[in-house]
This record gives C-alpha cells, sequence and structure tokens, in this order.
C-alpha cells in the first residue's frame, strides 16, 4: 500500500514532468508560428497600445515560462505568493491587444492562436501546482 507521503512525491514528481512536457512543446510550437509571427508584425502594429500584439505575447512567453523553467529546475518557485497573485493577472485573453486579435481573426493565424491557447493553459497548470 502507497503511503500518503510516497504519493505526494509521486504526484509532484508527475505534475513537475507534465510541466516540463508543455514547456517542451511550447518551445517547439512558438519555433513553428515564424511564419505567422512575420506576418502579424507587418500587419498588426497598434499604435494606441503600449505594446504591439507580439510583443504582449513575448511578455506572457517570458514569464509563464521562467516560471515553469524554476519549477523544471527546482520543484517550487520562489516568492510562491507573489507568483500567484502574478499568474493569476496574466491570463492572456484580459489583455486587449492579445483578445482582439485572437477573436476577431476567425480562422486565421491558427498556430499563433494555439500558442497563445497553450501557453494560457501553461499558466494555469502552474497555478494548480502553486495551489493544491
Amino acid at each position: 500500500m502507497m503511503t500518503k507521503t510516497a504519493f505526494n512525491t509521486q504526484s509532484l514528481e508527475i505534475k513537475i514532468n507534465y510541466i516540463t512536457q508543455l514547456l517542451d512543446k511550447l518551445t517547439n510550437d512558438y519555433k513553428n508560428t515564424k511564419q505567422e509571427r512575420k506576418e502579424i508584425a507587418s500587419q498588426f502594429y497598434i499604435i494606441d497600445e503600449e505594446f504591439s500584439l507580439l510583443e504582449e505575447i513575448e511578455l506572457l512567453t517570458v514569464n509563464i515560462r521562467g516560471y515553469a523553467s524554476q519549477i523544471q529546475a527546482t520543484a517550487k518557485i520562489e516568492n510562491q505568493q507573489e507568483a500567484i497573485g502574478q499568474l493569476q493577472a496574466m491570463n492572456a485573453f484580459d489583455i486587449p491587444v492579445i483578445a482582439q486579435f485572437y477573436f476577431n481573426n476567425n480562422d486565421n493565424y491558427e498556430q499563433i492562436k494555439g500558442y497563445i491557447r497553450n501557453l494560457d493553459y501553461l499558466r494555469l497548470v502552474i497555478l494548480e501546482f502553486l495551489c493544491p
């Protein structure tokens, strides 16, 4: 019979492995969006916003992947409460330029839209890891 401690350790390892797999998938997905990113860079520069669509995606990418990499390397995140607050505030679809792009470009840019979905999913998985 598996003890609760052994189960929690195994569960932690499974969660870390899953986060690692998602991180690897995002890395590959990002590489596959190169052509779409080029098109977006030339077509979606919004003057009224502080950051362009691609800059907003990059900011999310750096922050979320940073937390995932920290979990992958150390099985934890420093300043956990601060990280939880930041991750809760990083919903990709709460960023106007991303939401507008995502919901107003019907069947176009499916690779970058998939990347945005998976990035936000990784954010939620990390939150679940931090708030069991």
